[in-house]
């Protein structure tokens, strides 16, 4: 398994133009909100446990294998993030879903658009798991702007 460090470090080989990073800062979250939000539509579960609660406890469990720290950083996000997804769907009913759709392909639409300014592809198209790294990548900008460390293995 990759280092969170290497993960990082390949992500940001696609990621280095600032018009590219500006965008993934406005794009990413909205894009892991709305595949919450896509989620939560599914008619299974509650507002506790649903297909929405159980893959951001995956995604936790997989960074928990990558860091910890980041792990510690990124569970209170996506905790708001779920608390957003669920008032979404209380309050907006049948148009939960065509609001996080139409959010969702905005937000790609950025995303692309800064890949095509940047002149690389997205990383995801070279690992998918990569689609699991943007939002650490985020956080680990955050982490560095305020000198911490990312915990994680060193090597890999």
């Amino acid at each position: 398994m990759k280092s969170i460090h290497t993960w990082l470090a390949e992500y940001s080989d696609s990621h280095r133009n600032p018009v590219n990073k500006r965008l993934h800062w406005l794009c990413v979250p909205p894009i892991v909100l709305t595949v919450f939000g896509a989620l939560r539509a599914i008619p299974v579960g509650d507002a506790l446990i649903n297909p929405a609660t159980v893959a951001a406890a995956l995604a936790l469990g997989y960074y928990l294998l990558l860091s910890w720290r980041l792990t510690l950083g990124i569970a209170p996000v996506l905790a708001l993030m779920l608390t957003l997804v669920e008032f979404s769907h209380s309050m907006l009913g049948a148009a939960h879903l065509p609001t996080m759709a139409a959010i969702f392909v905005l937000a790609w639409i950025g995303q692309f658009y800064g890949h095509k300014v940047e002149g690389k592809k997205p990383s995801f198209f070279k690992d998918v798991q990569f689609l699991l790294i943007g939002p650490l990548w985020l956080l680990a900008d955050v982490y560095r702007r305020a000198d911490l460390d990312l915990g994680g293995r060193q090597y890999g």
